[in-house]
């Protein structure tokens, strides 16, 4: 199956229950799904190829470390809700809420490929795209992949991915990646050696070191 046939059958969030896990095992089975933004006629899509798992109250690297408060509100539950913060001043970073509610945890997107909507992204990235060389300036970067699909803090904080019709969700399109290999999560300096960032092995579109 072609990209093509792939992103015209994106129109089904994944369920709530999909998220209601441990975020080590949705990381892994977020792989190789398709992040989707549909503004009417105007569809982004792009492959999961590059995430991290935060471990909430247990982990000191999450933003729920510390226990409750009203900007980390959304990773306590319910599950399948869009987490977004600002970071370093310049860029968003994009997360889904995991477990079940009260109980925090998350996942945070790093990279996907992109599949459709490539001028869209490129014109949000203002970057101009000459070739396939070019295509990792779009979304490779959790701060890239915010700006290529348009998400912020105030448009998407809270937004539940999982409700049908929401302009912001993840899709299933039957790809399984060939092999995913594991290392130490990226840029963090607590718990920066858990074995919590997940990579389609290969894939030139994830961010940061190779595995």
């Amino acid at each position: 199956m072609n990209k093509t046939a792939q992103v015209g059958e994106l129109h089904k969030p994944l369920s709530r229950d999909f998220y209601a896990r441990d975020p080590r095992v949705v990381s892994r089975d977020l792989l190789g799904k398709v992040l989707v933004r549909q503004e009417g006629k105007n569809l982004l899509a792009a492959r999961i190829v590059e995430v991290e798992a935060y471990l909430g109250e247990g982990d000191p690297a999450a933003h729920a470390a510390a226990g409750r408060t009203p900007r980390n509100a959304v990773l306590f539950g319910p599950p399948g809700h869009s987490y977004v913060y600002f970071i370093y001043g310049n860029h968003y970073c994009f997360n889904v809420s995991c477990l079940p509610d009260g109980i925090a945890g998350g996942v945070l997107f790093r990279a996907p490929e992109p599949l459709a909507g490539i001028e869209e992204m490129a014109q949000a990235r203002g970057v101009s795209i000459k070739g396939k060389s070019d295509l990792r300036k779009l979304t490779s970067g959790p701060g890239r992949l915010a700006e290529a699909f348009g998400i912020t803090r105030t448009r998407d904080n809270g937004k539940d991915l999982t409700r049908a019709g929401s302009d912001l969700f993840v899709a299933d399109d039957g790809f399984h990646p060939p092999s995913v290999q594991t290392t130490v999560r990226i840029g963090i300096t607590k718990a920066a050696k858990r074995p919590l960032r997940y990579v389609i092995a290969g894939n030139e579109f994830a961010s940061g070191p190779k595995p």
